[in-house]
């Protein structure tokens, strides 16, 4: 059985019939090729599957594709506009926020929600807004100035 869905992904609609049980995680990287949304631990726990639905960050690998019917789903590589990075990918450049790189779309995506809805977060905040992402290289002080220097460029953009 297939169900019919309809999910803007970064600015595009597509349809898609999908098996009920298809994650919104397989989804984007098997169907849409977009490999950026890391598949980590596949319990909701570390947050590399971090995409924004409607402008919310939520757990892509603890979600069904079906329940994006509608959404507007944005994922990282969504995020740069005429070939000009975000002010969160451009924060994490600028104040060496990665390592590894593999926490780090999901790190981002959740950083966009936060500016989002707090455009000068103090570093409290931030590593509070953190919470639900691990990274097992950076131990989190990069990757907090990074969403400062984005906050001072107008993170949310």
């Amino acid at each position: 059985m297939s169900i019919p869905v309809r999910i803007t992904i970064n600015g595009t609609l597509r349809q898609f019939d999908l098996d009920p049980r298809m994650l919104l995680v397989h989804l984007l990287r098997d169907a849409c090729t977009l490999t950026g949304t890391h598949v980590g631990c596949e319990t909701g726990i570390c947050g590399a599957c971090t995409v924004l639905l409607d402008g919310s960050a939520v757990k892509s690998c603890t979600m069904f594709a079906v329940q994006a019917d509608g959404a507007e789903v944005t994922t990282i590589e969504g995020l740069a506009k005429n070939g000009d990075l975000h002010p969160v990918q451009q924060g994490f450049w600028e104040r060496h926020g990665l390592q590894c790189g593999y926490c780090t779309p999901g790190m981002i995506m959740t950083s966009v929600q936060l500016l989002s809805r707090n455009a000068k977060p103090s570093r409290e905040e931030i590593a509070h807004g953190l919470a639900g992402n691990l990274c097992r290289c950076t131990g989190y002080s990069h990757i907090i100035d990074a969403v400062q220097y984005a906050a001072g460029m107008g993170g949310a953009r």
